[in-house]
This record gives structure tokens, C-alpha cells and sequence, in this order.
């Protein structure tokens, strides 16, 4: 990366180009919808969000240059800056909000309501962006050299490659198109299994699934081999260690928290029924664990960017330069402010308002370290949900110690720690677009805008994309395990109640320590741990696709890393095709149609038989198609040449 000094953007300051037009606030707006609600589906699904910026930069250039027959890389950027808000702002709701529909399933509590679901993820929305923008000269300007940016980068790179913006959107479109299909033809149709299952008679209590859906193969492509495997290890310890050693020791014992013995929910649930009593909450001692490890470890890098964030404040661009203008600081304080009040007088959040100007101050705190961390680690390796458990762990104590501790005080808990979570998400996202602004040559005040213009859209949608999914299926069903939002909801309600499992808990804490010990990183793992491993299985295996590509010998390094890329774009093809059905079938299945549902009536439309057919509905079939899914990533990378 260049050195600040001998810095020069893309664009010189001196040039006005296109840049916050109608058309790129138009499609940026809907992109911004249609990949927070794709990112909403997957993250409750597999617990798991994917940068969107990229994706949205390539769809941007393949419309405006194809379609409109137009060139502008300053607005192909604004598309993307709005559009990666969507994702941003999803990523920070569904780690939080779904255990306010899972306690009111329960009977504690009512569910929220749109308006109140739109106003708490403004609030964190928009104080995301507000914080970035004192923080963009410490940290994106005077770093620059130091913090990489690397999604930042990447997205600029791609944008300055803009001659290339046609056959990397087709790549993009294509996986989007052959994901939405086979998510049609699996969930919709019910034409092969999307879940297969693997039960081991000779090694009682394990197991091994896979769930053959585009967007696991897509995520583990993404992640890679390594972090891929890190999953799977978590997973392999559940499913292949723990769980046989509890039925082995088990059988005839009653274990808290169940109401049956281990060998009765063996019988009746199978090796799922020991994950879902007891596993689960070793995986969440884990997950809490290694986020508060993941902290504990950044605490010099907190010290730093906390620092360098005070400082920021006070120094703003002295030259009147197109690339140096930003929103001006009454502005940004004021409309601080003015959140602090909306956050006191919200009735969902029952605090006073010397308690919303401490959500305030921990927000900004938690923006400096999630803006400063991206630019290292990427935003793909963000600890969102880490800095999420330790902000719930905090008020769930204050709240407890000063006699809020019913139901008041757990709704009150998992609302404050949304705001943050998206605060975080939202400023980690920004400071990635602001890079990318910074290398073409953006206007910063007009980037600024576009991100707020984004994080309202995107706050109004959200709730009505919650309530659809909630509608159709459930949290913390089968179809949207809800991962991270349940992980929360069980610490509110482990502090509040002291209902929890503590020593299977404490045992998750430990397992995490042993593994930081030895150097393996904590989060993956500790992922893997608390997931089925029906969903680590497939990104190991998109992973490997993704490995395969990066070790070939006979090709050239410039050729593997094109193909790497376009597996990149094609697996995020895939990622927001999935969602997208996704969204598809659960407004199918909340229709009525006759005395059940239109989703229903899809699943009943092959010939009679058909859908029994026992190759069909075999495992080894829903095996076969998810190759065949992996093989057409190759397709578009290793193989494309020979089209």
C-alpha cells in the first residue's frame, strides 16, 4: 500500500464526476433490501453474514455500464456504500432481536412491533455512521499505510477494474440465478432432500449431516479452507466426541436441564436430541468465551484506537478539497443528541437518560474498536457478537443489581445490546466504504450521506423481513436455529434467572481456554462447537473447493488468483440467491391457499409418488446435487476457459 504522503486517488480532487445521483440512490436502495434480507436469512440460519459491498459494487457497474451504457466509478461506489448498509444493519438485528419473538413465544413478553423494530435498529444505524465520522481521519486517512482495509481495498480494486464490471456481474448474476433455483427445486418443490443425515449404530450418540443448500457451500468458499476447518473441528468435538461420551456415561442418568433421561431422548430424538439438552449450551460457554478472550486480547489495540478516536475529534481536514469534505461536527453531535433522547423517551428501551447517554458512550467505544479491528482483520472477522455478549453480560448485572430483573429487565437487556450490535456492525461497515472512497477518490460528505440514507432503509425493512421469517417458520426452528440470537437470549436469561446449566456452560468456557491455549482461533471454533454440524460440513466442503483452486501448480499465480476471485463473486452469487428464495418461500408459506398454505401447495405439485420416490428422497440424492453444486463453482472458476 502506498505511503500517506505519496498518496493520489483514482480520481484527483480537482474532478467532479457523477457521484450521489438518482440512480445510484435507487439502486442502491434496493439493493440495500434485497441483500439485508438475503444476510438476515442466512445469518439466522447458519449464524453466519457476508460482506455485501463487493456484490453490490459489481451488480452497480453491470447495470449502469451495460444497461444505462454509462460510466461513473464514483457512483458505481455510492451504489455500494448504500447497498452494504442493508447487510450491515442485518447482521446487527438478527444476533439480538429474534430472543425478543422467542420469550414471547414463551409467554414473557409481547412481541415488538414493526415501529419498534424500525426505531431501535435507527437508533444503532445511524449512531454507527455518526461515530465513524471523527473517527475517518485517525483512522483512514492519517493509518493510512497501516490499517489495510481489506475489504475496502478489494471492493476499490474492483471498481478501478471497471472494464471488467460486465463479465464479473454476469458471474455474480449467475450464481444468484442457478442458487435460486436449486433452493426452488429443494424447499419449494420438495423434489430431493436439503438435509441429509448419516446415523452411526456402531458409535452410539454421534453423527453426520450435511445441509446441502448453496449458501453454506458459498459461505465456506468465502471463508476459506482454514476457517472452514475450524468450524468443522468445533463440530467433529460435538458430534464425535462429547455427545457418544454422554451417552456412553449417560444412558440410565437424568441430566439438568432435561426432563428425560439421556437414553430416553436418545430413543426418541436420536443424536440431535443430545445436542439441542446439553451440547448447546457447552457450545454457548464457548462462543461467550472466546468472545470475551477475542477482547481481552485487543484490549492495547482498544487503548489505541480510543486514543487516536479522542483525538480524531479535534482534527478535521484544513483545505476545502472535494476529498476532504465531511459532514460538519455540529451536525454529527447534534444528531447524537438528538439519538440519545429518541433512545430515552423509546418505550421498548425503559432507561432514563443518563442511561441512554451510557448506551451512547459504550457505542462509541464499541465503533472506535469495531473500525479500528475491520481495518486489520476484515469485516468477515469482526467479534460483532463478542462485543454483544460482553455489552449484554454488563447491563444484564447493572440491570440485575439495581432490581430490574423481570421481564422488563431481559427485554430491556436484549434491546440495549441490539443498538450496540448494530452500532458496531454499521461503523465497521462504514469505515470499509469510507477506504474504498478514499482510494477512487469519493466525496466523503456525499459517502456519508449515502450510508445514512442506507441505514434508514434498511432500519424500515428489517422488521417487516424479521416478522416474515418469524411468520413462516419460527426462531430457533429447524429451518432458522437463530444461533446467535438464542446464545443471547440463554446469557440474559442465565444472569437474570440463574436457570442455566451452569457446569455444562462452564465446561464450553473451559473448552475455549484449552483451544486459545494452543493457538487455534477461538471463534470458529467455538462456532463449530455450538452449531449442528449438518452446517459446518458444507462450508468445509465449499472450503475445499476454494483450497483446490489456491494449491493447482500449472497455473500461473495472476491465473489462480482471477479464478479464485471469480469463485469469490460467484459463491457471493450464490450466498444472496439462496436468501432470496429464501424470503420467497416464507411469503409462500404465510399465503393462504385452500385450507393450508401456497407454500404447501408448491411442495404438493409433483406427480403422485414422485416426491415418496425412495431415490429421490434418499440422502445419497440430495449428496449427488450438492456436488453437482460444487462442480458448477467450478465451472465459473478452473473450468471457465474451456467454455
Amino acid at each position: 500500500m502506498d505511503d500517506k504522503k505519496d498518496f493520489k486517488p483514482y480520481i484527483p480532487a480537482d474532478q467532479v464526476v457523477p457521484e450521489l445521483t438518482v440512480t445510484s440512490i435507487l439502486i442502491g436502495i434496493l439493493l440495500a433490501i434485497l441483500f439485508g434480507a438475503a444476510n438476515a436469512y442466512l445469518g439466522l440460519r447458519v449464524g453466519m453474514t457476508v460482506s455485501a459491498s463487493i456484490p453490490a459494487a459489481v451488480i452497480s457497474m453491470g447495470i449502469i455500464r451495460i444497461l444505462l451504457k454509462r460510466e461513473s466509478i464514483l457512483e458505481n461506489n455510492m451504489v455500494q456504500t448504500i447497498g452494504s448498509a442493508g447487510e450491515s444493519v442485518a447482521a446487527g438485528a438478527i444476533f439480538t432481536l429474534p430472543a425478543l419473538f422467542m420469550w414471547a413465544e414463551e409467554g414473557i413478553g409481547d412481541t415488538p412491533n414493526l415501529v419498534e423494530i424500525a426505531m431501535i435498529a435507527l437508533c444503532g444505524a445511524i449512531l454507527g455512521v455518526l461515530f465513524m465520522i471523527p473517527l475517518r481521519n485517525a483512522l483512514i486517512v492519517e493509518e493510512h499505510g497501516v490499517l489495510p482495509y481489506p475489504e475496502g481495498q478489494a471492493c476499490a480494486k474492483v471498481l478501478i477494474a471497471g472494464e471488467e464490471g460486465g463479465s464479473k456481474a454476469g458471474t455474480v448474476f449467475a450464481g444468484l440465478g442457478i442458487a435460486g433455483g436449486y433452493k426452488f427445486i429443494a424447499d419449494g418443490l420438495k423434489a430431493f432432500p436439503s438435509q441429509i443425515n448419516f446415523s452411526l449404530n456402531i458409535y452410539k450418540g454421534a453423527a453426520i449431516g450435511l445441509d446441502v443448500l448453496p449458501a453454506l457451500g458459498g459461505v465456506g468458499y468465502i471463508c476459506g479452507a482454514r476457517i472452514s476447518s475450524y468450524l468443522f473441528a468445533g463440530g467433529t468435538l460435538a458430534w464425535f466426541v462429547i455427545m457418544p461420551l454422554i451417552y456412553l456415561f449417560g444412558q440410565d442418568v437424568l441430566l439438568y436441564p432435561a426432563a428425560e433421561t439421556v437414553g430416553e431422548i436418545f430413543a426418541s430424538s436420536g443424536p440431535s436430541g443430545l445436542w439441542s439438552n446439553y451440547v448447546k449450551y457447552i457450545g454457548a460457554g464457548a462462543v461467550a468465551a472466546g468472545g470475551i478472550i477475542s477482547l481481552i486480547k485487543s484490549l492495547p489495540l482498544i487503548a489505541k484506537t480510543f486514543t487516536k478516536a479522542l483525538g480524531g475529534i479535534h482534527i478535521r481536514s484544513n483545505g476545502t478539497s472535494r476529498t476532504s469534505r465531511e459532514l460538519p461536527m455540529h451536525f454529527v453531535l447534534t444528531g447524537i443528541l438528538v439519538i440519545a433522547i429518541v433512545i430515552w423517551i423509546l418505550p421498548a428501551i425503559p432507561v432514563n437518560l443518563p442511561g441512554a447517554l451510557i448506551i451512547v458512550l459504550f457505542g462509541f467505544f464499541f465503533a472506535a474498536v469495531s473500525s479500528r479491528m475491520v481495518g486489520i482483520v476484515g469485516s468477515s472477522n469482526n467479534p460483532v457478537s463478542g462485543m454483544a455478549i460482553a455489552t449484554l453480560l454488563i447491563t444484564s448485572l447493572l440491570l440485575k443489581s439495581l432490581g430490574n430483573s423481570g421481564t422488563g429487565g431481559m427485554v430491556c437487556a436484549i434491546t440495549v445490546g441490539t443498538i450496540i450490535c448494530i452500532i458496531a456492525a454499521i461503523a465497521g461497515d462504514t469505515s470499509q466504504d469510507l477506504k474504498t472512497g478514499y482510494l477512487i477518490g469519493s466525496t466523503p460528505l456525499r459517502q456519508q450521506l449515502g450510508e445514512l440514507l442506507g441505514c434508514v432503509i434498511s432500519a424500515l425493512a428489517i422488521g417487516g423481513i424479521l416478522y416474515l421469517l418469524h411468520v413462516a417458520w419460527g426462531y430457533g426452528s429447524a429451518e432458522l436455529p437463530a444461533p446467535q440470537a438464542t446464545l443471547m437470549k440463554v446469557v440474559v436469561e442465565g444472569v437474570m434467572g440463574g436457570n442455566l446449566p451452569w457446569t455444562l456452560v462452564i465446561i464450553g468456557v473451559f473448552i475455549a481456554i484449552v483451544v486459545e491455549i494452543l493457538g487455534i482461533p477461538v471463534l470458529p471454533f467455538a462456532i463449530g462447537l455450538y452449531l449442528p454440524i449438518h452446517l459446518s460440513t458444507p462450508m468445509l466442503l465449499g472450503g475445499l473447493v476454494r483450497l483446490y483452486l489456491e494449491k493447482r501448480k500449472k497455473v500461473s499465480k495472476e491465473a489462480g488468483k482471477a479464478d479464485v476471485d471469480n469463485g469469490i463473486l460467484y459463491s457471493a452469487g450464490l450466498i444472496a440467491g439462496e436468501g432470496l428464495v429464501g424470503i420467497l418461500l416464507a411469503v409462500f408459506a404465510v399465503i393462504p391457499y385452500g385450507s393450508d398454505s401456497f407454500g404447501t401447495f408448491l411442495g404438493s405439485l409433483l406427480p403422485a409418488g414422485l416426491s415418496d420416490n425412495t431415490v429421490l428422497s434418499s440422502n445419497l440424492t440430495g449428496l449427488f446435487c450438492f456436488v453437482l453444486l460444487l462442480l458448477s463453482l467450478l465451472k465459473f472458476t478452473a473450468w471457465r476457459k474451456a467454455d
